[in-house]
């Protein structure tokens, strides 16, 4: 081993197990502080564990590297285990970062919150990993053909897939956390990481400096990029306001009146206007949380459901803003008012005693709406 490439291990492993353990400790930290809001679903019990998946990924990083250093030390780089137990750290990592995606709510909506998709991942990623394993056995000298590693392929191919997953997912937080440039940055932290693993592949791409320096700055970044992302979700939790201090008044056909105090926002009537839609969708969602049970409090936001798609629970946030003329501080985010609860269901988060729905409006409402369940619930 060169000494270029004893820096780059030994490196890799004390910025991957320091990077592991802050965010680690961050995860515990905002557990214990917003423990409210992270489980507020109780028929869930969900927990969001993104940031703890994202801890587990570097210690996997760590215990690689050592694995990685110790074979070089005591000479059992060509044997079976070394190879299996490489093969073995990539599939978990892998599958650490694909978990943690499951939490990103701006991660391509195929994987977020979506169990049958990630279970499917999952499996290609094995079957990947023992694809990279087992052609090296088939192929033997034939291996590598002009300069090309065959076997390596498939992993070159599954690490372009999480990238993707990965660039979007980040790229998609930071823009809508109002941190554009840092989006960008991400976006070129997960190419470099990419870049880092041709050399797996393609055998003459760069030198032993050029390779490990890409990786030991492509990595160092990525833990920086999973500081920063921590950092934003502290702020998020801290600006989003309780579901037992929003209150909301159904006054008449498209008026309502708001009160949320974290935003700032006191007894504001809001008048939608010619937006009926939006005004209406709300109030199926105000109906079902005051006087629906369990999972009848949801609705279907899907092709199928009562809600075509989730661009309607958006333009109901975008049309409160720009009536209220929120600044930036103030604005509302979709997740203020909607509680995702799996399968394409979203329920609104404020407390039941909270809703107040004029009478006759009710009355209205039931009479013409197309669901009868609406009926049923009053």
């Amino acid at each position: 081993m060169t000494e270029v490439a004893k820096f780059y291990i030994l490196s890799h492993i004390c910025i991957a197990f320091l990077g592991g353990v802050l965010l680690l400790a961050l995860w515990f930290n905002i557990r214990a502080r917003f423990s409210q809001l992270l489980e507020e679903d109780d028929s869930q019990k969900r927990v969001d564990k993104g940031l703890l998946y994202l801890s587990f990924a570097m210690f996997i990083w760590v215990l690689s590297g050592c694995w990685i250093y110790g074979g070089t030390v005591f000479n059992y780089t060509e044997t079976q285990g070394y190879h299996i137990a490489v093969n073995l750290f990539s599939i978990v990592n892998n599958m650490f970062l694909l978990l943690a995606l499951f939490y990103f709510y701006y991660a391509p909506g195929f994987i977020y919150h979506n169990k049958k998709n990630i279970k499917k991942i999952v499996v290609v990623i094995v079957c990947t990993s023992i694809l990279t394993f087992v052609l090296p056995i088939i192929l033997k000298e034939n291996n590598v053909v002009n300069g090309v590693r065959i076997s390596s392929i498939p992993d070159l191919v599954l690490s372009a897939f999480l990238c993707y997953l990965l660039g979007v997912s980040f790229y998609r937080t930071f823009v809508y956390r109002g941190l554009k440039i840092i989006g960008y940055i991400s976006v070129l932290v997960i190419l470099l990481i990419f870049v880092s693993q041709i050399s797996e592949v393609f055998l003459t791409f760069g030198d032993d400096f050029s390779n490990n320096f890409i990786k030991i700055i492509a990595k160092t970044s990525l833990i920086s990029i999973f500081l920063v992302l921590a950092t934003t979700w502290v702020i998020k939790l801290a600006s989003t306001p309780k579901p037992n201090e929003i209150t909301i008044q159904f006054i008449d056909w498209s008026v309502l009146k708001l009160n949320i105090p974290t935003k700032n926002i006191y007894d504001q009537t809001i008048d939608f206007g010619s937006k009926t839609t939006q005004y209406k969708n709300l109030l199926k969602f105000a109906i079902r949380r005051k006087f629906a049970e369990g999972d009848s409090q949801t609705i279907p936001v899907s092709l199928g459901g009562e809600i075509k798609n989730q661009t309607y629970l958006t333009r109901i946030i975008e049309n409160i803003n720009d009536i209220l003329q929120l600044d930036d501080s103030q604005k509302l985010d979709r997740r203020d008012l909607f509680t995702f609860i799996g399968e394409s269901k979203y329920r609104l988060r404020i407390v039941p005693n909270n809703i107040s729905i004029d009478k006759i409006l009710l009355e209205e409402f039931s009479e013409s709406a197309e669901n009868k369940d609406y009926k049923a619930f009053l």
